[in-house]
């Protein structure tokens, strides 16, 4: 999904951060949703993910477990992040084996995506491509705080909530953990990668030290 597409940062920081989103086709795969998102939550918990969400429930990093898969409905749409490249294997690895009958779309570094699907024996469908931004760049807000807000993809996370969390840090008032999860509850839809939220802060708070 594009909204997934426009991360920002180094390669070494986008080499810990992925998203994965099953999709349904309306009327074709469908049926009995609620009973295939149980299954792939299962797989993910498995698996290791430091985040998930049902946009209709909310995600992992603010609702236990059970909340979300309790309120699994036909309208449901489960995704979340890995932090490495041999999660992503696993993951389709295993999506592939039980067979759900859905499609997975992986988000990252393509070379990385691509070896992650060969791992899994899996070959891409199709491969969309981020352009990257457009128009009046010179109307966004600092790139180090844009590779913290493009983490959710419907803008959710507004550039002052992560300088003002930032500044907190920087104070010492919260680590940059408890950071990193504040902000990826404002992110419903389960997507956004607190650790490397965490990392980044740090690394913007010591830039401001030095």
């Amino acid at each position: 999904m594009t909204h997934s597409l426009h991360r920002r940062g180094s390669r070494s920081s986008l080499e810990k951060d992925f998203v994965w989103q099953p999709y349904p086709t309306k009327g074709i795969n469908d049926d009995d949703l609620p009973e295939k998102w149980s299954r792939i939550i299962d797989i993910v918990e498995e698996v290791g993910t430091p985040n998930w969400g049902d946009v209709k429930t909310g995600p992992k990093i603010s609702r236990s477990v059970e909340e979300i898969r309790s309120g699994l409905t036909k309208r449901s749409r489960v995704r979340g992040v890995f932090t490495g490249r041999e999660e992503v294997s696993e993951f389709l690895r295993r999506m592939k084996e039980a067979d759900i009958g859905l499609s997975v779309v992986v988000s990252g570094l393509r070379d990385e995506v691509l070896e992650a699907c060969s791992s899994a024996g899996l070959k891409p469908h199709s491969v969309n491509l981020s352009l990257g931004v457009w128009g009046k760049r010179e109307l966004l807000t600092e790139e180090e705080v844009l590779e913290v807000t493009t983490m959710c993809g419907h803008h959710m996370v507004a550039p002052k909530i992560v300088i003002s969390l930032a500044e907190m840090v920087m104070r010492g008032s919260m680590t940059s953990e408890e950071a990193g999860i504040r902000l990826a509850k404002l992110c419903p839809c389960g997507i956004f990668n607190q650790e490397r939220a965490a990392a980044l802060i740090d690394s913007m708070t010591e830039k401001t030290d030095t």
